[in-house]
């Protein structure tokens, strides 16, 4: 057994229709992970409809298990509207909506002053004041009776605390305040505190220490477009790397803010940016309707094509995550913390596509003619280097009992086949294994999956993991295949005759949806 000896950690759930269609599933028996207990009992789903429609957007991003509406402090009152916690990221929400535009017969200026105290004003104060009861230490619960603790421990010395408010309330009014209003958003102005302007409709965030304002039009575009811890953490990164960097930055609305974002890549540093590389540059502002014209590009449309099959990873985590708050996971892992569904909830929604496409190639080429015993095994490199995912199909025919002979012996196989992972791609730090029967040949399937800690790889584990492979030869033979995956997807450039001439004006002949002088006019 060297799972106990050896940092190997289990999670095994029952069967989903994940892998089939609606009508092909079948729920296995399971015995609780040891100190689960069912989380789901006490966690609430929000009070109004819109803290519900916050909660349902946070669990898309953050997944079930780290987002918590309604969480309470040890007074028993509301410390938030929605809590989220994924590694040292906290992130506290605030939710309100203010119906003072509809009270006919006031000055709009006397409405908008009366709707920013109480949905801007109010709730960036309490947001502070929550941020310092975390900080503080003091415990967090899910229930108002405070009999159900926090599930997390937060590391209050490492945390980087990201503090929401979600708006709602003055769409209509900001649309009917100027015809220029493309959407009804917010504007923001990120600058010192005594700047203020008296603007309607145009909110003043201190910049030294900042929130995020984000209303009803721009929140599903914002969970929609950043549906993952990865870009969501990225994101609100780069925008607070950009509030400290100038003395002021102003947008006329949220998602213009993230048009902008998206077109802006580092290409030294991997990663989007909110800004420019002018280095005289001391203010910035965003202008209306830049995502308005940002979602018209072919790259965009081709970006959420082709993010589908990305999907199929999403609901994977979501079913695990959903047994785990059941309680009715089993295995060995901690439920809370580091486990394989942990480590495969940190993959950006980019590479959750090329991982779900790996996976439904893999069960495609699944052979379907042999007798017996057969298997298939496939390796997937992480967005993290150092991290690297097994996929396993088996097919035995015959099965008597299932969960007590059959199905130890394919987390043995699993367990196998990440060690014989660590062994061929030594730089791996962290072995991630899935494993499933066939789909082509189950007529229900469950999910066991591994998470190996490589960090301490001694000379022991490399023999008794090459041992242990020596009947099996998994990564024996097989053709390693290098793929180039980018989050916008690119298409080929057509040749462009040098005879004929390109308007500056004119949509550039790459295919990208752009002005030519905006996009490739000044490449080689």
């Amino acid at each position: 057994n060297m799972a106990s000896a050896y940092n190997v950690c289990f999670l095994r759930q029952g069967s989903s229709s994940l892998w089939y269609g609606k009508n092909r599933t079948k729920n296995w028996p399971m015995s609780p992970a040891k100190n689960s207990y069912p989380v789901r009992a006490y966690k609430s789903e929000g009070v109004t409809p819109t803290e519900r429609l916050l909660a349902d957007l946070c669990e898309r991003s953050f997944l079930k298990l780290w987002s918590y509406p309604n969480p309470f402090n040890e007074d028993k009152d509301e410390l938030c509207d929605l809590l989220a916690v994924f590694e040292n990221h906290v992130f506290i929400f605030f939710d309100r909506e203010n119906l003072a535009f509809f009270k006919e017969g006031n000055d709009p200026l006397i409405n908008w002053n009366r709707w920013k105290k109480k949905a801007i004003d109010y709730q960036t104060r309490t947001a502070h004041g929550a941020e310092r009861y975390i900080r503080s230490g003091r415990n967090i619960f899910l229930d108002k009776n405070l009999t159900a603790p926090f599930p997390f421990d937060i590391d209050r010395q490492e945390m980087v605390v990201h503090k929401i408010i979600v708006a709602h309330g003055a769409k209509e009014a900001c649309e009917n305040f100027s015809k220029d209003n493309v959407y009804g958003s917010l504007g923001v102005f990120y600058g010192p505190s005594e700047a203020e302007l008296p603007i309607p409709f145009m909110i003043h965030i201190d910049k030294e220490n900042p929130v995020h304002v984000f209303d009803s039009h721009n929140l599903p575009i914002i969970f929609s477009e950043l549906d993952t811890f990865y870009d969501f953490t990225s994101y609100l990164d780069a925008k607070v790397e950009a509030i400290k960097a100038y003395d002021m930055l102003s947008y006329c609305g949220e998602e213009d803010l993230l048009a902008h974002y998206f077109l802006n890549f580092d290409e030294a540093r991997n990663k989007h940016f909110i800004g420019t590389s002018g280095k005289y540059i001391n203010g910035m502002t965003i202008g209306e309707g830049e995502w308005k014209d940002f979602i018209d590009l072919e790259i965009y449309k081709r970006k959420k094509i082709a993010d589908k099959i990305s999907y199929h990873w999403d609901k994977l985590l979501q079913i695990t995550c959903q047994n785990t708050l059941d309680g009715t996971i089993g295995g060995s892992s901690p439920l809370i913390g580091r486990s394989a569904v942990h480590e495969m909830a940190k993959e950006p929604r980019f590479h959750r596509r090329e991982l779900s496409a790996r996976m439904m190639q893999s069960i495609r080429n699944f052979p379907e003619t042999q007798q017996g015993i057969m298997r298939n095994l496939s390796f997937m490199p992480s967005f993290y280097k150092d991290k690297g995912y097994v996929f396993l199909q088996l097919k035995v025919d015959g099965i008597t009992d299932y969960e007590n002979e059959y199905r130890p012996t394919r987390q043995a196989l699993l367990e196998v086949a990440c060690g014989a992972a660590k062994n061929k791609f030594d730089h791996l730090k962290t072995v991630v294994g899935i494993a499933i029967d066939a789909p082509k040949y189950a007529e229900t399937n469950s999910e066991d999956f591994i998470l190996m800690d490589c960090n301490d790889w001694t000379d022991e584990l490399r023999e008794h993991y090459e041992k242990a492979n020596e009947g099996l030869g998994f990564f024996k033979t097989g053709v390693v295949e290098k793929r180039t995956v980018t989050e916008f997807p690119v298409v080929e450039k057509p040749k462009v005759s040098r005879r004929v001439k390109v308007g500056r004006n004119a949509p550039c002949p790459c295919g990208s949806g752009r002005k030519y002088k905006k996009c490739c006019i000044g490449r080689k």
